[in-house]
């Protein structure tokens, strides 16, 4: 197969303003869906646990699928399925924009989830085709920039949208920057061909559903119930773990395998998964406790409560370029050690803060974490691209973003469970607003251990990443 040809000479500034439309255009697919959820409720005249997967479906599908495509880049070839990808998403939100019930919704939002699952996978890949080493840290800062705004953007875009224009308006305003990320990509990445070869190796299709089943069944797991674990949930973290059993022994007997075990025996790597899962768990801290501490201890209004929750996004977005600035200066060993370390310190003053410090006490503390996340992302994606090969950059740039994606889903279910129970309460209704303050701190002083836990794991594995 031929890859598709690039019709004029390749350019990096073009090729970047491609992946960061990309970027945006997977994160806005998912925060700007969540405030829809009302809408569409009445809309469909659906129950919210019905409504809740129009966001599950997208978020499962992305979890589930993205290792698989990105294997299938490294053996295909990346251009020509990034292209794709973008494609099917624009095409899968302009199907949802007029989707004539919830269930035909629910599935091109998984649909959907697949072109953003693609997407995902391979702008980290590209950076490091296209760029390089030196100048990969300010890619990474550019990109990890348009997640973050995509992020911010989704809560206010996505309501503006929809009093204006009703909720089809959320999945149409993708059209145009999808249309425009094509072009960009089509036009200026390299089109970098599969190694050709006699016996070129097949794609490993009973790994990829045994690891779509163990993904699947481990985010229903900790998603299903409402924070409550009860049998379903026990079966379906079973069913994962021997999942996950079944998929181990085929990859080691395979001749193809959808992902080299060996990888895994790169510290450098390894490392470098199990921070960035464990970074995201406790930035989803953030996003599970905040806005209850907020409104109910605080006193805020809905409307302040947005706008405060804005602020941790609009940090990240606002450091990402900066940040890789900085890696490509220091190296990203340091910069990662950087980034940890103000996210202890961030997370250690929400553990300590009074409550009648106010608004200023919780957003400066999540200021100092949201600019070390920042840092950290952007210098360990650096140092894990850096470090992978050509022909295996697809499944790398995969597996981090799916260490990222499990860390979010595990903060959720894991980080919302400490919170209850440190107020010793399910009924958030009923909760004072002493019980609350003391749920944050206790949730907090857990996620700062577990940064301390990031931090002991890098500095135990110094040797993994040279300065660039």
């Amino acid at each position: 197969m031929q890859p598709l040809p690039s019709p004029r000479p390749p350019s990096t500034a073009g090729a970047l303003a491609g992946l960061s439309l990309a970027v945006l255009l997977a994160s806005l697919g998912t925060s700007i869906a969540n405030v829809a959820l009302p809408t569409l409720a009445e809309a469909f005249a659906a129950p919210f646990q019905h409504v809740q997967w129009v966001v599950l479906a997208y978020l499962l599908a992305i979890t589930t699928l993205i290792v698989g495509v990105g294997r299938l880049a490294d053996l295909g070839g990346r251009r020509r399925l990034l292209l794709a990808g973008i494609a099917l998403f624009t095409l899968a939100s302009a199907l949802c924009a007029i989707a004539p019930a919830l269930a035909p919704l629910v599935a091109i939002r998984a649909v959907q989830g697949l072109g953003a699952a693609v997407m995902m996978a391979l702008t980290l890949a590209f950076v490091a085709d296209i760029l390089p080493k030196d100048k990969t840290g300010s890619a990474m800062g550019l990109l990890g920039t348009m997640s973050a705004m995509g992020t911010a953007l989704g809560p206010s875009l996505g309501g503006g949208l929809i009093s204006a224009f009703g909720w089809p308006a959320i999945f149409l305003v993708n059209l145009p920057l999808g249309v425009v990320a094509f072009v960009l990509c089509y036009r200026h990445l390299p089109a970098i061909a599969a190694k050709a070869a006699p016996g070129r190796p097949a794609f490993d299709t009973w790994g990829m559903m045994l690891l779509a089943l163990c993904l699947g069944a481990y985010a229903l797991a900790m998603t299903l119930g409402g924070g409550r674990f009860g049998p379903l949930n026990l079966a379906l973290l079973a069913a994962a773990v021997v999942g996950a059993g079944l998929f181990i022994r085929v990859e080691a007997r395979s001749a193809s395998p959808l992902i080299r075990l060996t990888l895994f025996g790169d510290t450098g790597l390894r490392t470098g998964f199990a921070t960035s899962a464990l970074v995201a768990t406790v930035i989803m801290t953030t996003l599970v406790v905040g806005p209850f501490y907020l409104s109910r201890t605080l006193g805020l209004s809905p409307a302040m409560v947005g706008l405060a929750m804005t602020a941790g996004p609009l940090v990240a977005a606002l450091t990402g370029m900066p940040a890789g600035r900085l890696v490509d200066r220091v190296g990203t060993h340091r910069a990662t050690l950087a980034g940890l370390a103000a996210m202890t310190m961030g997370a250690g003053a929400l553990a300590v803060i009074p409550s009648n410090f106010g608004l200023a006490g919780y957003i400066a503390p999540l200021v100092v974490v949201t600019a070390g996340y920042a840092l950290f992302q952007t210098a360990n994606n650096s140092g894990i691209m850096s470090q992978s090969h050509g022909e295996q950059r697809g499944v790398v740039s995969a597996l981090l973003n799916l260490s990222r994606n499990l860390g979010l889903i595990t903060g959720a279910s894991v980080m919302g469970a400490v919170f209850a129970l440190a107020w010793a309460g399910t009924d958030m209704t009923r909760a004072t607003p002493d019980a609350v303050a003391t749920g944050l701190r206790t949730t907090f002083a857990v996620a700062a251990i577990v940064v301390v836990v990031a931090l002991a794991l890098t500095i135990g594995g110094k040797g993994r990443q040279q300065p660039v």
